[in-house]
């Protein structure tokens, strides 16, 4: 068989995988990239492949970076069943839906630039509705239940304890009378991550196929995110001011209000509100409620109520949330997105990172490129919606809210093998990250390569 790294490859997002054996041609993931510019125009060019002739996809999770060109592939031909668990369907509903929103409106404002240059107008990835159509070909799958594809394929689906119900996958594929077991990692969360199960061991493996995000360090915080949590939150409101935090809709946000409903009860959290200012994550939040089932046990023993508490003011309309850029008592803004590229973060960034009064807190991981990125960095000034603005917010940054295992957490992880996969190949992270990662893993004995982008191999 013949797998092509489309994407994902000595970057952090952009996740599918093309695979070809005598008999059938599937993806595992059709991700999106979004970060910087200049890399994210890639999602206009041609897929790798006939969308026409792949018979399925199997999806690891929710995120936009590992399903967001599905609706593409729909519009291009794909016909084919797109294998998930029921959760992770719900999220790519509303997921899927946004994102062509947001491309819709891109298009609409350059457009207008556009025609007043005499310049012909441009078009969509694809469209709302394009995004609406392509969820009939989701088919929902149980965790731990042997999926068979066809007489030559089968799949199983396993917790990665990333976001609410995403999945690694197992995959036994027979050929020339010969079975072999691939393993996709996804994206592998933290072990005792509120709210979702930890991560599934998995022991054995042909072919090992595993994300490197954070391959070249530890979350040195995770164990006191919520005391780090109370003293950011303590001290902007003593300067009566705002804290900024840039939202990930689908779990970050939700463990967030995990944490401040505990912090609430413990009596630690001023009188101040919480705006939840993000449409993605408001309907995501209710997403989660849906299914409390798959919680884990402490959630569903402790905080039944983890999402509901009154500090919390969700700010659906576009008029919520600009009266918050005149907001003059402290108070916490979550609003999307994650990395301060796009979304209404953008507008209280620029309304409010000039002002020392205020704090910007990055939880989760800012990737190469992103304005997130810049200003964590400890730039000083930052080109933002065609503005030049002063960086005078204080920033700051927890890395034990992040969604994926740290370098100790993956080397684990890789240690739960009875023995090394024939192959071990490092994907989803930086440069540095993976080379840092493949040096640890070759020290406990696997064979491991780096692919680069487009790269094909014979497995």
């Amino acid at each position: 068989m013949k797998l092509t790294f489309c994407w994902a490859a000595k970057i952090v997002t952009w996740s599918c995988y093309y695979i070809e054996t005598w008999s059938t041609k599937f993806l595992v993931d059709c991700g999106m990239f979004q970060w910087p510019k200049d890399i994210g125009r890639l999602n206009y060019e041609p897929f790798l492949f006939d969308p026409k002739t792949i018979d399925f996809v199997l999806l690891t999770h929710a995120h936009i970076d590992h399903c967001g060109l599905i609706p593409k592939l729909y519009k291009q031909g794909f016909a084919g069943k797109i294998y998930a668990t029921k959760a992770t369907i719900d999220l790519c509903g509303i997921m899927l839906e946004d994102s062509a929103q947001i491309q819709e409106k891109n298009i609409e404002d350059e457009n207008r630039r556009r025609a007043k240059q005499g310049q012909a107008p441009r078009f969509p990835m694809y469209t709302v509705e394009e995004a609406i159509q392509c969820m009939k070909l989701f088919s929902p799958i149980a965790y731990t239940k042997t999926l068979k594809l066809n007489e030559n394929i089968q799949a199983k689906f396993n917790d990665a304890g990333h976001i609410l119900w995403s999945e690694n996958i197992e995959l036994f594929i027979t050929e020339n009378w010969t079975k072999k077991k691939l393993v996709f990692s996804g994206d592998i969360g933290q072990r005792d991550t509120p709210i979702i199960q930890d991560p599934t061991i998995i022991q054995e493996a042909d072919y090992l196929f595993i994300e490197s995000t954070y391959g070249d360090r530890k979350h040195e915080d995770s164990a006191g995110k919520e005391e780090l949590l109370v003293k950011y939150i303590t001290e902007t409101y003593k300067k009566w001011g705002k804290l900024l935090i840039p939202s990930f809709s689908v779990e970050r946000t939700q463990e967030l209000l995990y944490f401040f409903n505990i912090i609430i009860k413990e009596g630690k959290f001023p009188a101040e509100k919480i705006f939840l200012d993000s449409p993605l994550s408001i309907k995501a939040t209710e997403i989660f409620k849906k299914h409390t089932e798959i919680f884990d046990e402490e959630t569903r023993k402790k905080y039944p109520d983890a999402f509901d508490f009154p500090q919390l003011e969700c700010t659906a309309s576009v008029q919520d949330s600009m009266k918050l850029n005149t907001y003059t008592d402290p108070c916490i803004i979550i609003a999307g997105n994650g990395m301060c590229t796009a979304g209404r973060i953008t507008h209280h960034l620029r309304h409010g990172l000039w002002d020392k009064k205020n704090t910007l807190l990055f939880v989760w991981y800012q990737a190469e490129g992103t304005l997130g990125r810049y200003i964590l960095e400890s730039e000083k000034k930052v080109r933002m919606m065609g503005l030049e603005i002063d960086v005078n917010a204080e920033i700051q940054k927890i890395n034990g809210f992040s969604g994926h295992a740290d370098a100790d957490q993956l080397l684990r992880r890789a240690k739960g093998f009875t023995k090394a996969p024939t192959k071990t190949f490092i994907v989803h992270g930086e440069w540095a990250a993976q080379t840092a990662f493949k040096s640890k893993l070759e020290e406990i004995g696997f064979t491991c390569e780096i692919p680069s982008m487009k790269e094909q191999v014979e497995l």
